[in-house]
């Protein structure tokens, strides 16, 4: 499973990289102005050139031709770069044309199995099924990556399945488990997966065996 670090926070996509656990990096305008940037296309190219894989930055034109219009321009930032488009129908518009001219695709606010259908039939690199935001209301946001799992191995399609709207690292197992291609996920969440209380109490008792070994307290 590919990593994809959910953030706009330089200094957390530099520290995760470092890790070797960053494959890719997603942004919305949310965690855009989070990170307190103005010049968002500057700041789409620097975590490009951090991260040298593919780094989603999100149109805000809501109609199909501006979508496209704005599309190309993200992806001349730079050649990491990923169109993120909504999943409405004229989502699906822009995702067409955009895949016909060989631009990458992640077509973000994926709630359901036919939409991602749709998705991948539009020609989409990735599809971002959002489920954090199922769990929250009371639907079952890994059934729906179950789904798409099954759905995608039963026919040819390229498009990759990010899991996303991650909220804790059952999420990132889970998904694994499943066979999913992606998981984009908060530095906080990727912090999580590190720790354990047993790593942390074995740690402490072996370097307590060390000093008194050392002739310590």
């Amino acid at each position: 499973m590919k990593f994809f670090i959910d953030s706009a926070d330089l200094e957390a996509i530099r520290e995760i990289k470092a890790m070797g656990m960053c494959d890719g990096v997603t942004t919305n305008p949310s965690l855009m102005a989070k990170a307190g940037r103005i010049d968002t296309d500057a700041l789409l190219k620097e975590i490009c050139r951090i991260v040298q894989g593919p780094v989603s930055g999100e149109v805000i034109a809501t109609d199909a031709d501006g979508m496209v219009a704005e599309g190309r321009r993200l992806a001349k930032i730079d050649d990491h770069m990923v169109v993120k488009v909504p999943t409405t129908y004229e989502g699906l518009k822009a995702t067409a044309a955009l895949a016909a001219e060989g631009i990458a695709v992640n077509c973000t606010l994926v709630f359901s199995a036919s939409q991602a259908l749709l998705v991948a039939k539009a020609g989409a690199a990735y599809a971002s099924p959002f489920v954090g935001r199922l769990d929250d209301v009371s639907e079952d946001g890994m059934q729906l990556i179950a789904d798409l799992v099954e759905i995608y191995g039963n026919y040819d399609f390229a498009t990759e399945i990010i899991v996303a709207s991650v909220r804790h690292p059952l999420h990132v197992v889970e998904s694994a488990r499943m066979g999913a291609h992606i998981a984009t996920i908060p530095p906080e969440v990727v912090r999580k997966l590190v720790s354990h209380p047993l790593t942390d109490r074995g740690l402490a008792a072996f370097l307590a065996d060390w000093n008194k070994l050392q002739g310590g307290n």
